[in-house]
Order: C-alpha cells, then sequence, then structure tokens
C-alpha cells in the first residue's frame, strides 16, 4: 500500500487537509529562509540598503521575488534602512565668471572617462576638520581619485588631479565640472587641465544644482557612513573614508546601474 493512505489514516486527516498543513509548513519554511537572508544582506551592508537595494541583491542570486514582498517582511522584522539623505535646495544663479556651465547638466555619459565631476567637502571631528576632494566619473559614478587633507590647500586638489590622470588612456580626455570655489579657478588647477587636454566646466554661481551628481555623493556619504558612526579623530575618519569609498565602488549597487556597483557595471560593459 502507498504510505500516503497510512499516514492520513494515522494522522486522521482529510487528503485536502493533509496537502494543506503540507503546503504551509512548506511556506513557513520558505518565509523564515527569506528572512534570514534578507537579513544577511542588511547586515552586511550595515543598513545602509532599504527594501529596493536589498530585492534587487537577492535578484542577483536567482531569486523570483516582489518588493512588495521585501518590504512587508522587513516591516514584520522591525528592518528599515538607517539612512535619511537630506534634500538640496538651490537657486538659479548667473553663469560663471571664469569658465562657462558645459556640462549643462548633463550627468549621463556614454563611456567612461567621458564626464567628471569634482567638489571638496568638509567634516568635523571633535573639533578638528578633515577635508575630501573626489573625482567622480559620471559613466557610472564610480570615485576615480580622492584626497583628504586636514586643510583646504590646493595640494589637495593637485594631488587629487595627479591620481585621477593616471587612469586615462593616452587618447581620453573628459570635460571636468566643478563649481566655482577658489581651488578651480588657480591658474595651477587650469593649466593641469589644459596641459592634458581636458575640458574645464563650472556651475553658475551659488547653483549647486548644476553639480547635482557631486552633490548627491557627499549627501550619500554622510548619510550612509559619516552619520552613523562616532570617530575619535581625523585619522580614524581618514580611514573610515578609505574603506568606505572602495565598498562604494564595488559593493554599493546601484539601482540605475542594473543591480551592479559601478566597478562592476563598467567592467561587465568594458571588460577594464
Amino acid at each position: 500500500m502507498h504510505p500516503l493512505p497510512l499516514l492520513l489514516r494515522a494522522a486522521e486527516l482529510s487528503r485536502s487537509t493533509f496537502y494543506y498543513q503540507v503546503q504551509a509548513m512548506t511556506s513557513v519554511g520558505e518565509q523564515a529562509d527569506l528572512e534570514c537572508r534578507i537579513r544577511a544582506v542588511y547586515d552586511r551592508h550595515k543598513g545602509r540598503y532599504g527594501y529596493r537595494r536589498i530585492t534587487a541583491t537577492l535578484r542577483q542570486t536567482g531569486d523570483i521575488i516582489n518588493h512588495k514582498v521585501v518590504q512587508r517582511l522587513m516591516t514584520a522584522m522591525g528592518l528599515k534602512s538607517l539612512v535619511r539623505i537630506k534634500k538640496y535646495q538651490s537657486y538659479r544663479g548667473t553663469e560663471g565668471a571664469v569658465v562657462s556651465n558645459e556640462l549643462k547638466r548633463q550627468f549621463q555619459a556614454e563611456r567612461p572617462n567621458q564626464k567628471w565631476v569634482t567638489d571638496v567637502t568638509e567634516f568635523k571631528v571633535n573639533g578638528q576638520k578633515l577635508y575630501l576632494s573626489p573625482v567622480m566619473d559620471l559613466y557610472n559614478g564610480e570615485i576615480v581619485a580622492y584626497q583628504t587633507s586636514p586643510r583646504p590647500v590646493f595640494n589637495m586638489v593637485r594631488s587629487m588631479l595627479s591620481k585621477a590622470f593616471e587612469c586615462l588612456a593616452p587618447s581620453e580626455a573628459p570635460l571636468l565640472h566643478s563649481d566655482q570655489g577658489w581651488q578651480y579657478q588657480q591658474l595651477a588647477y587650469r593649466k593641469m587641465l589644459a596641459d592634458r587636454s581636458l575640458t574645464q566646466s563650472m556651475s553658475r554661481k551659488g547653483n549647486c544644482l548644476d553639480n547635482a551628481a557631486m552633490e548627491s555623493f557627499f549627501g550619500t556619504l554622510k548619510a550612509e557612513f559619516f552619520h552613523l558612526n562616532r570617530f575619535d579623530g581625523i585619522e580614524q575618519l581618514k580611514r573610515g573614508i578609505d574603506r568606505y569609498i572602495r565598498y562604494y565602488n564595488h559593493d554599493r549597487i546601484k539601482l540605475k546601474l542594473k543591480g551592479l556597483s559601478p566597478v562592476e557595471y563598467r567592467t561587465q560593459a568594458f571588460g577594464t
């Protein structure tokens, strides 16, 4: 005799009730497994991911899952992104006095090293300051090069540019956009760009939306890293920035990059 009737008789269950219980136990097991995987992704990214990025990460492993299911389970588990990015406000200013705005908010690029943006941001820890000067590639949002300094001196920008130039092939000469900061009006800065045949572009005065891509990166960096941690001093902060930028380039997925990190997206498209 087939074992199923024996099981039904022993448990005194109808066939429909038996299959319902089996399905229920399977669903519970599948949900518990999914919750574990959601928790693993959430913890691996230190609470920086919300339900949409967690869904995209799970899909990369072959899961066919709806983002609403992930959202519901995360709510039940008490998990939510720790990040609350501040919105930037701006006003329409006038054209820059030194260099015109060649970027014109065209933040998309067709290939790597076609359009770059740069800026400087400040951090404060226990009365000390640390300044960060990065260059971002608009093709994939990758931080191409960066430099930190306890003072906002021109050598910080010079060093950053030198590192960025090392990433270029001889034939590559991207447009480089910035705001109207004093660093970018220096003759030495403009000469470095001209010597490498880069096109300089500047935001209109007082209009941070003209450099929104870099402003967005600074907002993400501070929301996902700086504001979620405590630092004993700027040296510890500096080491943390190094780790975060590597994480940002290599591990942190972007939904607009088809759920890939900046480096993964570039490598997949160009193999470099």
